[in-house]
């Protein structure tokens, strides 16, 4: 089983050993038809960068295919939302059975989210490394 996301986007910039690419993420019926007319369909212009070693391939303008594994988006998933769902619930859960104080609880779950956070921001050349993202 060939397991790959991709997405089909426009080289915004190249620059030293980075190209940033600008995909367009459609719901899933932002391409249909009548989405002009619905005022369900949405969609979101991102820009993804895209590091790779042979830049010189690539132009400002050129049409792409950004591309990456299965297991590389379940990965950011668990990290951007995976384990701080379950620091949160642990967290609230513990300050709750410990004082009994709901409103005491929850924002001590909010708050041990910022040092998860401060250490995925500390972290993020390792994670840059981890979670790749391919030019086709």
């Amino acid at each position: 089983m060939h397991n790959k996301i991709s997405h089909t986007g426009i080289v915004e910039s190249v620059a030293d050993g980075c190209v940033k690419v600008r995909i367009l993420q459609a719901s899933a019926c932002g391409a249909c038809k009548v989405a002009g007319h619905c005022h369900a369909a949405e969609s979101k212009e991102k820009i993804v960068e895209v590091y790779c070693c042979d830049t010189a391939a690539y132009s400002t303008g050129q049409e792409v295919t950004v591309s990456t594994s299965g297991a590389v988006a379940s990965r950011a998933l668990l990290l951007g939302f995976g384990i701080p769902f379950l620091v949160l619930v642990g967290v609230l859960v513990l300050v709750l059975l410990l004082t009994g104080n709901e409103g005491l609880s929850a924002l001590c779950g909010l708050a041990a989210l910022v040092p998860y956070y401060g250490v995925l921001y500390l972290c993020r050349d390792r994670i840059r490394r981890q979670l790749t993202f391919y030019l086709e």
